[in-house]
C-alpha cells in the first residue's frame, strides 16, 4: 500500500493514525490489522469517488434543467417522489405509444407526399412543362450570366431525385417540395423578361400549381399542427423521464451517503480503539488547546464527552470535566476535533460587527468558557503533580 491510514484518514479530516498510535512494537497480527484498515479506507475512497461522480451528474442535470426550464424548482424536479416512481413505471408504455404515434405520423406524411405527387404529375404533364423538366443548359444556350442572376437553379428532375432519395438527403415534408417547385418557375420568371415565352409559361404553370396547392394546404396545416403537439408531448415525456431518473439517483445517493457515514463511523471507532494511551503531557496540551476554542466549539467538545459518557451533564452554568477520567477514544476524539477546529480558525477571517444581544450572549459564553477551561487546567495540573519524579 502506498498510503498509510494516517495519510488517508487525514485527507478526509478523519482520525490521524500513525505507527505510534497503533503501537511502536507492532506484531504481525497488528500489522495485518493496519493493512485491513488501509484496505477499508481505500474501498471507502473508491466508493466516495463514485458517489461524487453521480452527484456531479445530478447537479449538472438540474443546473441545465433550470436553465432550459425556468419553472423547474431550483435543485429539484417538478415530479414528486411518488409521481416520479409512477412515471418511471409507466415510461416504457409511454415510449411504445410514442413509437406508434411516430409510425402513424410517417404514414400520414407518406399519404401527403402521394397526394402532392399527383399535383406534380398534373403540372409536369402540361404541354408547357418541357423547359422546366431538366436543368437549364447554360453552356448550350450561351447563358453566360445565368449563375450571376440565379443563385439556386432548380428543375423537376432534381425534385424527383430528391423525393426518391433514401440516404437522408431527401425531403422531410411537402412544404420543402412546394418551395422547390415555386423556385423553378420564379427562376424562369426572374431570368426571362415578361414578354418572353418562358416567362409566360412559368407564370401560367405557377398559377395552376398554387391553385392545386391551396386544395392540399389544409391537410398539410392539420398534419403539421398534430406533429408539433406530438413532438411537444414526446419532449415533455423525455424531460420528465430524465427528471424522474435523476430524482431516483438523488434518493439513492442519499441512502448510500448514509451507509458511508455508518461505515466511516465504525471505521473511526475501530481506529480509536487501536490508539495508544495518551500521555499526561499530551493531556495537558489538549487541555491547553481547548482553552483556545470559541464558546460554540467548547459546547461541541462537551458534546463529544457526553456522547461517550451518557451520565455526563454538559448543561449548566458550571461544567466540570476530568480529562484523566475520560476514555482513550474520547481523548483522541477531542484531540482530533480540537486540531481540526483550531486549523479552521486560523484559515477563517475574524467577523466584524454585532449587536447588544450578541454581546450579552458572547459575554455569557466567554464566562462559561473560562470556567470550563479553568477546570480542565486545574485537573491536568493536579494529575501532573502525582507523577513520580
Amino acid at each position: 500500500m502506498n498510503q498509510t491510514v494516517e495519510q488517508l484518514m487525514d485527507a478526509k479530516n478523519g482520525p490521524v493514525l500513525d505507527v505510534s498510535v497503533v503501537g511502536q512494537q507492532e506484531t504481525s497480527a497488528g500489522a495485518s490489522q493496519v493493512e485491513s484498515l488501509n484496505q477499508s479506507v481505500d474501498e471507502m475512497f473508491i466508493k466516495v469517488d463514485q458517489l461524487e461522480q453521480k452527484l456531479t451528474e445530478v447537479e449538472q442535470f438540474y443546473t441545465s434543467s433550470n436553465t432550459k426550464h425556468p419553472n423547474t424548482p431550483k435543485g429539484g424536479s417538478n415530479l414528486k417522489d411518488k409521481d416520479s416512481e409512477k412515471f418511471l413505471a409507466s415510461f416504457k408504455k409511454r415510449q411504445q405509444d410514442a413509437a406508434r404515434r411516430e409510425a402513424a405520423a410517417a404514414k400520414r406524411m407518406q399519404e401527403l407526399m402521394r397526394q402532392f405527387g399527383t399535383i406534380l404529375r398534373q403540372i409536369t404533364q402540361h404541354k408547357w412543362s418541357g423547359p422546366f423538366m431538366q436543368p437549364v443548359d447554360v453552356v448550350g444556350l450561351g447563358l453566360h450570366d445565368y449563375y450571376e442572376v440565379i443563385e439556386k437553379p432548380m428543375d423537376f428532375s432534381t425534385i424527383k431525385s430528391k423525393m426518391e432519395a433514401k440516404d437522408g438527403t431527401g425531403y422531410k415534408n411537402v412544404r420543402e417540395i412546394c418551395a422547390d417547385v415555386r423556385l423553378i418557375f420564379k427562376n424562369a420568371m426572374k431570368y426571362n423578361e415578361e414578354r418572353d415565352d418562358v416567362h409566360v409559361m412559368a407564370k401560367t404553370l405557377l398559377d395552376k400549381f398554387e391553385t392545386k396547392w391551396l386544395q392540399l394546404l389544409p391537410k398539410v396545416d392539420e398534419e403539421e399542427k398534430r406533429r408539433k403537439e406530438e413532438e411537444a408531448e414526446m419532449q415533455q415525456d423525455m424531460q420528465l423521464a430524465q427528471e424522474a431518473a435523476h430524482a431516483k439517483m438523488a434518493r439513492d445517493l442519499s441512502f448510500e451517503l448514509e451507509e458511508i457515514d455508518t461505515h466511516l463511523e465504525k471505521l473511526r471507532e475501530t481506529v480509536l480503539q487501536k490508539c495508544r494511551k495518551m500521555t499526561t503531557e499530551e493531556k495537558k496540551r489538549l487541555g491547553s488547546a481547548i482553552t483556545r476554542l470559541s464558546p460554540e466549539d467548547i459546547n461541541k467538545a462537551l458534546e463529544i464527552v457526553a456522547k461517550s459518557n451518557p451520565t455526563f451533564q454538559s448543561a449548566g452554568e458550571t461544567v466540570e470535566v476530568d480529562i484523566d477520567a475520560q476514555s482513550e477514544s474520547t481523548l483522541w476524539k477531542l484531540k482530533f476535533f480540537v486540531k481540526d477546529t483550531l486549523q479552521g480558525q486560523m484559515k477563517s477571517p475574524p467577523s466584524i460587527g454585532g449587536n447588544n444581544n450578541g454581546e450579552n450572549n458572547q459575554n455569557s459564553n466567554n464566562r462559561r468558557k473560562r470556567e470550563i477551561c479553568d477546570t480542565l487546567a486545574k485537573t491536568s495540573q493536579k494529575k501532573s503533580k502525582k507523577l513520580p519524579p
